[in-house]
């Protein structure tokens, strides 16, 4: 595992294309698994209706609006492995990994769980689902309930698990406070009482109090410090590799996404368009909105650095959808009209997806 110095230079100054030091995990596209898939995204779309105004219904006419947030996602996450979810903010990012563990009912589209889809989970099955996925949210300082001790809100979760014994209750509270590198003094302090590092601390604790095997981790570490950011990463793997975890680690940092992730998937205004193993992806990227991003990248070694690309044109909203391709009014190799009118399809090589037209 590496140290925590060497995360915090990845996360601000440096990305080198080198292996991750994550043994790679097997990936259904290109080729087959060893291993059946935890969590299988099928043709998943999530969409909100944007209802126009009276007056704009009367006077101009128009009609309410669909925002495309997810539109046609499909991937699969293995056991044991963090599937690093990129892309700018609006993308729709947060919105499939909150769908994946139902905090958003999808629109169409399947999702499975361990093969079964959990859209037809009820009862028992619905509840072991909630418990067996949980998410980390972005924001430690309103993730929180203020009027709760750390106690109370982690023993919720434990409640929820069926721990209803006083006794055990105190015994689990007190090995996960010390496990996110807290102490036990701090279960009767309140969320003002803790620093972000602290809060996003006990909301990792309040995950783990579930006894998940599949997380969201819905940029855990955007609104923290840098060198807070370096310890929360380590401790998110250390309780992978000792639980035994899957993470969605969705983030906009990509030399955060670089250190944690087996395999990165890259979103343009909820579209996937490219999935390839970390290094893969990093070394080859293969879609011009993911070169686009990697040359952003600040890197201190001069003979090391990307020509930096800079992205011209028009940037679409989730409410259009234009024919072809997203990405076209603002790609500098879009080929005459098949851009403007198709819609590129995924195209798999060795391991590696993308959508593009220039990819074949």
């Amino acid at each position: 595992m590496k140290s925590i110095k060497s995360v915090v230079h990845c996360t601000r100054e440096e990305v080198k294309p080198v292996a991750s030091s994550k043994q790679p995990v097997t990936s259904d596209i290109g080729g087959s698994s060893r291993q059946e898939p935890l969590i299988r995204v099928q043709n998943v779309k999530k969409h909100y209706r944007q209802n126009a105004s009276f007056l704009e219904k009367m006077l101009a006419r128009q009609k309410d609006k669909v925002v495309y947030a997810v539109d046609d996602v499909s991937f699969d996450i293995y056991p044991g492995e963090t599937l690093g979810l990129v892309g700018e903010s609006g993308c729709g990012k947060s919105t499939l990994g909150r769908t994946v563990i139902q905090l958003h009912e999808a629109t169409e589209g399947r999702i499975l769980y361990r093969n079964q889809d959990v859209s037809k989970l009820s009862g028992d099955d619905l509840h072991k689902y909630r418990q067996k996925n949980q998410i980390i949210f972005q924001n430690p300082y309103a993730s929180l309930n203020p009027r709760k001790t750390v106690r109370d809100i982690i023993k919720v979760a434990l409640v929820s698990r069926g721990i209803t014994k006083h006794s055990d209750q105190e015994a689990e509270l007190r090995q996960l406070i010390e496990q996110v590198g807290l102490s036990q003094r701090h279960l009767d302090n309140y969320p003002h009482q803790f620093s972000g590092g602290q809060r996003q601390r006990i909301g990792i604790a309040r995950a783990l109090a579930m006894k998940p095997d599949f997380i969201v981790a819905d940029e855990p570490v955007s609104a923290l410090d840098v060198s807070v950011q370096a310890q929360i990463v380590n401790l998110l793997e250390e309780l992978q590799e000792q639980y035994e975890l899957t993470f969605l680690f969705v983030a906009h940092d990509l030399s955060v996404v670089h250190y944690v992730s087996d395999r990165v998937a890259v979103m343009y205004l909820g579209q996937l368009i490219e999935l390839a193993e970390t290094t893969e992806l990093f070394n080859n990227p293969q879609h011009p909105y993911t070169q686009a991003l990697l040359s952003s990248i600040p890197v201190v070694n001069k003979s090391e650095r990307r020509e930096r690309i800079i992205l011209q044109g028009s940037v679409s909203t989730p409410l259009e959808q234009p024919k072809g391709c997203l990405f076209q009014n603002r790609c500098m190799h879009r080929i005459g009209d098949i851009c403007s009118q198709e819609r590129p399809k995924w195209v798999e090589h060795n391991g590696h997806g993308v959508a593009c037209h220039l990819i074949r």
